[in-house]
């Protein structure tokens, strides 16, 4: 049996030691160290007491919680950092949320990863165990990877549950949008293909991203199309499949003004689907035209509706577009001349045509036209007056950018493109992680106030710090004291500690 013993020096210096009697002799077994006060006196005293339940594996009948916290700085060593705060609040944000259901730790250990250092799914792997102690086998991954493509389906309803109970979502609206991400290779396949790039990387493939959210900026659902699909082509397959799925019966989509064409909106109308789309007023009829020109008032803020085949045409007048039109038109206009007087540089540009004798000249009737349309905006809607007003349709559609908004983090906090992998099945994969990352991130930016790049760098100022107790071989992790900032986000998001 291990005893301890205590050494008095002098009368305020005492020395703990561990011991056991063998052949009737006290053998010293580990010297702890000397205090020379009462509280250091205890404290070596639970050392003493750690050490003896290591090397006898005595049963305890009570464990004291304060020798745990107790440290001889001597017989101690700083063996590096663990982040674990940060993924004990992403854990319980996944609780929240619904992505437990999932019953995929190392699934979601993965999203934590993408939020705070994304990385390949392997070097993911191995930086989870890095940063915060956690240990997966990568046979794991591979054993796994192919069962969570059948959880696409899963997330989007956990998310559209979990929009319902916090932002009261009805389904009443919605906006959609696409992106492309390419992908750091020249070759193409099936799903990546070449096409109008949005990132400016015309040589290399992509794929096609298409994403709905609420009318909070939250993300609901999104689909994976090849990267040379016209996005366009993409707008009423979407929302069938969201519809349909979802059992959806009073629906408004808001879109920018790729996605309208007489064939969409006939198969909107058909299948009783209100929308609320850009109008590219540079492409209307000039009956049309000479319409919005006598009818709307140059006065901030004034708009007027007409009927057309393609919907009740709304435009509306903004000062500060204007200005802005104006000063784009001028600088046009300016670079047309440059290129008329030195046509060896460039041969063409907007404000120039080319006349009889194939020189270039200034295309005087399309700036007139551009003249009338400065300051001009359009919209198409098939909602009448009665259930939504210029006003509400004007006001719905300028909440585009939160849809912009969740590409931003996708593409840059969560660093979605450029994507390394090479098969479908480990792309779409990706695309799903980048998915729960996104949901999280934006449940935080929303709740919060902060960017999730504000978010991710407060957190990790709270590092849990490793100490090995040299005396009992085992390790002590201390935390930093929370800062007033994350006691503040840790109430907003409504999590307790």
């Amino acid at each position: 049996m291990y005893k301890i013993r205590e050494i008095k020096y002098s009368s305020s210096t005492v020395s703990i030691q561990v011991y056991r009697i063998e052949n009737r002799k006290r053998k010293i077994i580990r010297h702890i160290g000397t205090a020379s006060n009462e509280q250091e006196k205890l404290n070596l005293i639970h050392l003493a007491n750690d050490f003896i339940k290591k090397i006898s594996q005595q049963f305890v009948l009570f464990e004291n919680e304060q020798s745990n916290k107790v440290i001889n700085l001597s017989q101690s060593e700083f063996i590096g950092v663990y982040y674990g705060f940060f993924c004990e609040l992403l854990h319980k944000l996944f609780l929240k949320i619904g992505f437990d259901k999932l019953k995929s730790n190392l699934l979601l250990d993965l999203v934590v990863i993408r939020l705070f250092e994304p990385a390949s799914k392997l070097r993911s792997i191995e930086i989870l165990e890095q940063y915060f102690g956690i240990k997966h086998r990568r046979q794991s991954y591979y054993e796994s990877a192919n069962k969570w493509l059948e959880l696409k389906e899963k997330t989007e309803k956990i998310a559209v549950s979990f929009a319902k109970k916090h932002y009261n979502f009805t389904y009443d609206l919605l906006f959609y949008d696409v992106t492309t991400l390419y992908f750091e290779t020249f070759e193409e396949d099936e799903l990546r293909r070449n096409g109008f790039s949005k990132d400016n990387k015309s040589q290399q493939p992509q794929i096609l991203i298409a994403l709905m959210v609420s009318k909070e900026g939250f993300p609901i659902a999104y689909e994976v199309f090849s990267g040379n699909t016209f996005e366009g082509h993409t707008f009423i397959p979407v929302i069938k499949k969201f519809i349909d799925k979802n059992s959806v019966k009073d629906f408004t989509v808001v879109a920018d003004a790729a996605m309208i064409s007489a064939e969409n909106i006939e198969q909107l109308n058909d299948n009783h689907i209100n929308y609320i789309v850009g109008a590219r007023l540079g492409n209307i009829t000039k009956e049309l035209f000479t319409k919005i020109d006598e009818m709307l008032i140059r006065k901030n803020g004034e708009n007027i509706r007409i009927p057309t085949d393609t919907g009740f045409l709304i435009c509306s007048f903004s000062s500060i577009r204007y200005r802005k039109d104006k000063y784009e038109m001028e600088k046009q206009i300016q670079k047309a001349k440059q290129i008329i007087e030195n046509p060896s540089k460039i041969r063409k540009t907007k404000f120039t045509k080319s006349n009889k004798e194939n020189n270039l000249e200034i295309n005087q009737n399309l700036i007139d036209k551009t003249k009338k349309l400065l300051g001009i905006k359009g919209y198409y809607t098939n909602l009448e007056e009665n259930q939504a007003s210029n006003t509400v349709i004007i006001e719905h559609y300028h909440q585009l950018y939160k849809i912009e908004q969740n590409f931003r983090i996708a593409k840059s906090d969560l660093q979605t493109r450029p994507i390394f992998h090479f098969k479908e099945e480990p792309i779409k994969l990706h695309i799903l992680i980048c998915f729960m990352a996104l949901i999280t991130s934006r449940y935080i930016e929303l709740e919060t106030g902060i960017s999730i790049k504000k978010f991710i760098q407060e957190c990790k100022k709270i590092t849990d710090g490793r100490i090995l107790n040299k005396i009992t071989n085992k390790e002590i992790q201390l935390r930093v004291k929370l800062s007033p900032v994350i006691n503040e986000i840790i109430e907003k998001l409504k999590l307790l500690t």
